[in-house]
């Protein structure tokens, strides 16, 4: 097995293009089983854990930038102000894992139940890739096609991810067969987007990719409307109206039974998790009025 060890994101580029062959690797936390099971044998490896371009958090005109290296822990330190990214960071693995765990890795590896990524698709997150032709923008619902699937092109590299700047409490928490370094067997993440007046959420591991739910989504922002709760936080919500908020995102889950659970008990997982992130975020709404 070859290793490619550039020092500068150009330098990996070059690689990238002339050993497309050659699976770049970060924390390793993903790759780094798949080979001590025997599952992958690459005939080379491109480490780009030193680019310093890819360490990168940067806000600009109400964007923010997280670059494809940065860690879980540093997010935890870092992104306090983004409260669902900064809730699924700690839910990954352990402290070990979360100081070598990246975003640019849960996005390369595109599982459906990798952690940051329903809080990406809350976000409406764009990946940025490179490769010596350029840079491209690639919405986070067209880069992550499949299970396990991605769109970057074989010469590419994730560079960064980036999205605006979230208007509103937000929220990420799943379910799993212990507490903790476990792989969820449902994930939700809530945003409220306050001055447009929309909720987005997101489902993981109950599909064969991030899903959305648009429906709940639309009755989600009309409960508020109705009840007057997105001009006053203090606006009571029906407790009704909440449980059928769960409903309809459980209603877009397509999961299956495997050995981590039944396609049913994660479909009530969602629901009960969407219902109570909904609450969540109107709680931190009222508490944030006073």
């Amino acid at each position: 097995m070859e290793v490619f060890r550039p020092s500068s994101l150009y330098e990996a580029l070059e690689v990238r293009a002339a050993h497309p062959q050659a699976i770049p690797i970060a924390g390793g936390t993903d790759l780094m089983v798949e080979l001590n099971f025997g599952r992958r044998r690459p005939e080379a490896i491109l480490d780009v854990s030193r680019l310093p371009e890819l360490q990168v958090i940067g806000r600009e005109d109400g964007r923010v930038t997280l670059g494809a290296g940065v860690t879980y822990a540093r997010i935890i330190r870092e992104l306090a102000d983004h409260p669902a990214l900064a809730q699924a960071a700690r839910t990954v693995g352990s402290p070990q894992i979360r100081n070598r765990g990246t975003v640019g890795g849960n996005l390369g590896t595109a599982s459906p139940a990798g952690d940051s990524l329903p809080v990406l698709a809350v976000y409406d997150a764009e990946v940025v890739a490179a490769s010596t032709a350029g840079t491209r923008r690639i919405p986070w619902r067209e880069f992550l096609v499949g299970p396990k699937r991605n769109a970057l092109a074989p010469d590419e590299l994730i560079v960064a991810v980036e999205w605006r700047q979230p208007d509103g409490p937000g929220s990420f928490s799943k379910v799993g067969t212990r507490n903790a370094m476990v792989i969820a067997i449902a994930g939700v993440s809530l945003q409220l987007d306050t001055a447009a007046r929309r909720i987005r959420i997101a489902l993981g591991s109950v599909g064969p990719t991030i899903l959305r739910a648009p429906e709940a989504e639309a009755f989600g922002a009309g409960i508020l409307d109705e009840s007057g709760a997105w001009a006053d936080p203090r606006a009571e919500v029906p407790a009704d109206a909440l449980g059928r908020f769960g409903e309809l995102a459980a209603a877009a889950a397509r999961p299956i039974d495997d050995i981590r659970g039944t396609a049913a008990y994660r479909r009530h997982a969602c629901a009960v998790l969407a219902r109570r992130a909904l609450t969540w975020a109107l709680d931190d709404r009222r508490l944030a009025a006073g």
